[in-house]
């Protein structure tokens, strides 16, 4: 059985308890835990749930230790960040967006969901950084919403 591998950014995990996001968040959860799909979680995620709520800590628990795979930020996904700041993908202030991207690149997630449709999730925004990726000899990355990466919405 194919099992999508699925970059989650920190926005995901906390719209489980977003009333905007929450209907798709806990069912891509709930896929996740069913084991339909893997969660790629990296440090830099792990790192920003530091300081949310233990309710919002506790979603990863949930998902059993054989569906979730853990994934670092590395030399690799460090210089393409960068690239993406050199290029104007995103600027400064936006470092760990651009971190996430870059190790979903590395890593060659199927696809990276996250709600932030600002510097994320924005055609404009996935262009720019698709045109990095290729330059330096990445594949194509595909960024959706969670919505978009449900089996049954």
């Amino acid at each position: 059985m194919f099992r999508p591998r699925i970059y989650v950014d920190t926005s995901v995990i906390g719209g489980c308890f977003d009333e905007e996001f929450d209907e798709y968040s806990v069912q891509l959860f709930d896929e996740f835990i069913s084991g339909k799909k893997m969660p790629i979680i990296s440090d830099v995620v792990l790192f920003e749930l530091e300081g949310a709520p233990e309710k919002v800590k506790n979603i990863l628990k949930r998902v059993p230790g054989d569906h979730i795979e853990y994934v670092s930020l590395n030399d690799e996904s460090i210089t393409l960040a960068n690239a993406y700041l050199e290029g104007g993908v995103v600027t400064e202030s936006s470092l760990s967006d651009a971190r996430h991207i870059a190790i979903a690149t590395v890593e060659r997630v199927d696809v990276l969901v996250s709600w932030n449709y600002k510097h994320i999730v924005n055609i404009n925004r996935i262009h720019m950084l698709n045109s990095v990726n290729l330059k330096l000899g990445y594949p194509i990355l595909e960024i959706r919403s969670p919505r978009e990466v449900l089996y049954e919405v």
